[in-house]
């Protein structure tokens, strides 16, 4: 496990150096909003690398989070404990050939209203990278494989269409795959998407008639909009400046969004004008976040301490004037 922290770390230390040389800091992130209240709801096993990568929420408040280099899918309760829901099987090869990680991991999560999960696994074999399902009480399974050269990531659920689009960092493509399964099927790999040197698309979410990408490498957020038949539309940049940009969530305030900056070990608040405040730092816990949920006013961010290597956490924070 030491050694697999030190490639995580390393990873993610390219991931800074890739995204700094990539994309220039905005200028003082352009001011700082307020928060109410934070506080750590859990703390996660870092030698058991549970390293949180992605979350979705349920209506009750529990969180669904993918433990990177722990292979796993757990659930975290409103009170704070964790239980693991499946742990995928690992590669025969360790996980060596998964691409530019070197290490097999557990990345994007998305609920169906019915309580399945589908999630994403990066192993860098045939048998194993793709698109998995967990119903309630059952067991994990491979519903659509992806390419094992690819580095499958961001995932968003279109429930009353049946359909799941996959973003791949490595590929620079965004696939989709039928809720109940199936073969993948290009649906862009626009020139936007793809990688400066590290990762390129990234986050995932369907919002205002268009599906909205984020560019860790180039540190940029996109929305592409969805054409008649659902195929994509042209691609618009509507944020800029974002250096280490990950997921990201919807406030229910126009086209306003939270966003994990993981290097910088931030998250901020973007404006639909692209402006960007800062909400959370590393003072209120954070350790390279990943990810954004938000239910009603409070928003939970995982944190997956790639590069601080101290304590992966899931942060709750409690917003002003959000919906």
């Amino acid at each position: 496990m030491k050694k697999k922290l030190a490639t995580i770390a390393g990873a993610a230390t390219a991931v800074a150096v890739v995204t700094l040389a990539a994309v220039t800091v905005a200028p003082a992130s352009a001011g700082t909003a307020p928060v109410v209240k934070t506080r750590i709801a859990a703390h996660f096993d870092l030698a058991q690398g549970q390293m949180p990568e992605n979350i979705a929420l349920d209506p009750n408040g529990t969180a669904y989070v993918t433990f990177a280099a722990g292979r796993q899918v757990a659930a975290v309760t409103p009170a704070g404990r964790t239980r693991v829901l499946a742990t995928l099987p690992a590669p025969a090869d360790g996980g060596v050939n998964t691409p530019v990680l070197g290490f097999a991991l557990t990345t994007g999560i998305a609920r169906a209203h019915d309580g399945t999960l589908y999630f994403l696994y990066a192993s860098g074999t045939e048998d194993l990278t793709g698109l998995w399902r967990l119903r309630p009480g059952g067991a994990p399974h491979r519903i659509a494989a992806l390419p094992a050269g690819g580095l499958p990531n961001g995932l968003a659920l279109d429930e009353r269409r049946g359909v799941l689009y996959i973003a791949d960092s490595v590929l620079g493509t965004i696939f989709t795959v039928p809720a109940a399964g199936g073969e993948p099927t290009t649906w862009s790999s626009a020139a936007e998407l793809a990688p400066a040197g590290f990762l390129g698309a990234n986050g995932l979410k369907i919002h205002d008639c268009a599906l909205w990408v984020t560019n860790l490498d180039k540190g940029t957020v996109l929305r592409i909009p969805f054409l008649p038949g659902n195929g994509p539309g042209p691609v618009r940049t509507r944020a800029t400046n974002l250096v280490g940009i990950d997921d990201f969530a919807f406030t229910g305030n126009g086209d306003e969004i939270l966003a994990a900056l993981n290097a910088p070990n931030t998250v901020v608040r973007i404006g639909g004008n692209g402006s960007v405040s800062t909400v959370l730092t590393a003072a209120d816990g954070l350790q390279n976040p990943t990810s954004v949920a938000l239910r009603r006013d409070t928003a939970y961010v995982p944190s997956a301490a790639y590069t601080t290597a101290t304590d992966p956490n899931l942060l709750l924070a409690r917003l002003p004037h959000n919906r």
